[in-house]
């Protein structure tokens, strides 16, 4: 019998799939950002040892509007943050959500990236249970794709939480936008993927992977 998250993760697909024919390239999160600058970890207790070390490493990050509507509408932020650890590239993907319980479930649109609570909405497998995490800005307003001020350095509180319990800061994410020649911000063609190249010794829960393995495969081809 099949399992009623595969039915999901299929039904998913089947809609992305019909967008993926309109936009072949980039069917979500089409208007982007391109960043780079380091993410530090200061330690936690969350299960999964590689949060719970501490740690320095360069990063890679594109912040993208999912919808792709007009700059001035809210559209569901993205932030894709790319890392090496033990010599394999990392993923990590957060989107903008509510902060509290039950709101960090639920997606949530946003004009800009400063205001919007971003958190990996399913959770990780650590030792001790499940683990989300999140990430709130810190400092000033950076913008949004469309928006981004070439000047600007986006600085963001990292944590972790269980689903229901309280957030608890583990780090934090500095990021600056890469200029072109021209001296522009400018986008990129990173494409991350957290079933591929997940967050280091991090595991995931077979329901997780199901609802979003056949969407994952669709946006590779």
């Amino acid at each position: 019998m099949t399992h009623p998250t595969t039915l999901f993760g299929r039904l998913f697909a089947g809609a992305f799939g019909v967008v993926k024919a309109f936009r072949p390239n980039r069917p979500i999160h089409t208007q982007g950002v391109l960043l780079s600058g380091t993410l530090e970890l200061t330690g936690a207790a969350s299960g999964i040892p590689f949060l719970d070390g501490a740690a320095s490493l360069p990063v890679t990050a594109r912040l993208s509007r999912s919808f792709g509507f007009p700059v001035a509408w809210p559209d569901f932020i993205g932030l894709a943050v790319r890392f090496r650890a033990d010599d394999a590239d990392a993923d990590l993907l957060l989107a903008s959500t509510g902060w509290r319980v039950p709101g960090r479930f639920a997606l949530l649109m946003h004009r800009t990236a400063g205001v919007a609570r971003l958190t990996s909405l399913m959770p990780y497998r650590g030792a001790r249970g499940a683990v989300l995490l999140g990430a709130r800005t810190v400092g000033a307003e950076p913008g949004a794709p469309g928006r981004f001020r070439t000047d600007a350095r986006w600085d963001l509180e990292l944590f972790w939480a269980t689903p229901l319990g309280p957030w608890n800061r583990c780090g934090s994410v500095r990021l600056k936008p890469v200029l072109n020649a021209a001296g522009r911000v400018q986008d990129t063609p990173l494409r991350v993927d957290p079933l591929l190249n997940q967050l280091p010794t991090a595991q995931t829960y077979g329901w997780t992977r199901r609802l979003r393995e056949h969407s994952y495969r669709l946006a590779r081809q």
